[in-house]
């Protein structure tokens, strides 16, 4: 006889195949790892607390659970404060979707949303000198086919500064050429940017296009980049190309970081626009962040290096004006009347 499902599993079937794609609109990455963050909960409530996930209930999803299911997620799954904080974001906005689809448990809900975030030390932000960056680029053997492929491919996440998943996603037909060039990025939620980008990439791609695209029927979707079985690229692929030439790069630069992924391409992308004096709103645009307050880190990051640069040239004729103004007792005198 097939099992009748509980509450919990009805609530959680609706919120991942319906509201989070359909209402919500999230990009597949971000629905499936919702998905993980409950598939592992209910992990830990048949291996640790005998509940199977046939009969789990939202009667049993409680403050006290989810905060087991937290300590388990550390201590046994060595998830760092970051991770679970992530899967505590995910348990929070399955309660919110709770307190509309299934107001019975409401107290409860609010008790679980007041499960307050870890604190962690943020990770300093890595990004690329243009040195670094130029020495990265070059190391792709442009006399290959091979290589010139992946020349186009790691110019065009610099310059685009986009995620890794957007860079994949570009079609043939997100390119323009004229009579500003720029391509056409979909990020989160489906969202779609218009990003400019210098003439020597649209040169770059044009070349690329007239070699890798020239015996394809267009139709204009297929993708820009793709594998040499004509697939698209995957995440995984292009982070595996950025280690490669950094990897490559870093025997004759040892300022490149020991680990270089897309996004450090990103975070290289929004520094140096911010070093260029480039407006923080117009970053925002290009980066496709939802909130001012993402894309002011860079700025930040940009402000202390300056600020440290000042004071390392300042001590010198610091100690010169210090000891000036004290042997001047004149001075000391009529500022003392004052």
């Amino acid at each position: 006889m097939k099992s009748k499902a509980t509450d919990f599993g009805y609530a959680l079937t609706k919120y991942l195949t319906s509201y989070l794609s359909g209402i919500r609109n999230l990009s597949p990455n971000t629905i499936h790892s919702y998905r993980d963050t409950f598939k592992l909960m209910l992990i830990f409530a048949q291996n640790i607390k005998g509940i199977s996930p046939q009969r789990f209930t939202l009667a049993e999803f409680t403050r006290d659970f989810v905060n087991e299911y937290l300590e388990w997620l550390r201590k046994e799954r060595s998830l760092c404060q970051r991770s679970c904080n992530q899967r505590l974001a995910a348990i929070h906005a399955f309660c919110r979707y709770l307190q509309i689809e299934k107001p019975e448990y409401m107290g409860e809900y609010q008790r679980i949303l007041a499960i307050p975030i870890m604190k962690y030390h943020k990770p300093t932000i890595e990004y690329l000198s243009e040195y670094s960056l130029k020495n990265i680029i070059s190391a792709t053997d442009i006399s290959t086919v091979q290589g010139r492929r992946d020349l186009a491919i790691l110019s065009t996440l610099y310059d685009t500064g986009a995620r890794v998943q957007e860079l994949c996603d570009i079609s043939v037909n997100d390119l323009y050429y004229s009579p500003t060039p720029h391509i056409m990025l979909t990020g989160k939620g489906d969202k779609t940017r218009y990003v400019p980008i210098m003439h020597t990439t649209a040169e770059l791609l044009k070349k690329y296009c007239a070699e890798f695209h020239k015996n394809q029927p267009m139709s204009g979707s297929e993708p820009l980049f793709y594998t040499r079985i004509h697939t698209r690229f995957t995440r995984s692929a292009v982070s595996n190309l950025v280690s490669k030439y950094s990897n490559i790069a870093r025997c004759n630069d040892k300022s490149i970081p020991d680990k270089v992924t897309p996004h450090t391409f990103r975070h290289t992308k929004a520094m140096h626009m911010c070093q260029a004096g480039i407006d923080i709103i117009y970053i925002r645009d290009i980066l496709g962040h939802k909130k001012i307050e993402t894309t002011e880190i860079y700025a930040k990051i940009n402000v202390e290096r300056i600020r440290d640069a000042l004071e390392n040239a300042y001590p010198e004729l610091n100690n010169d004006i210090a000891d000036d103004w004290n042997d001047d007792g004149d001075l000391m005198e009529q500022l003392k009347a004052l």
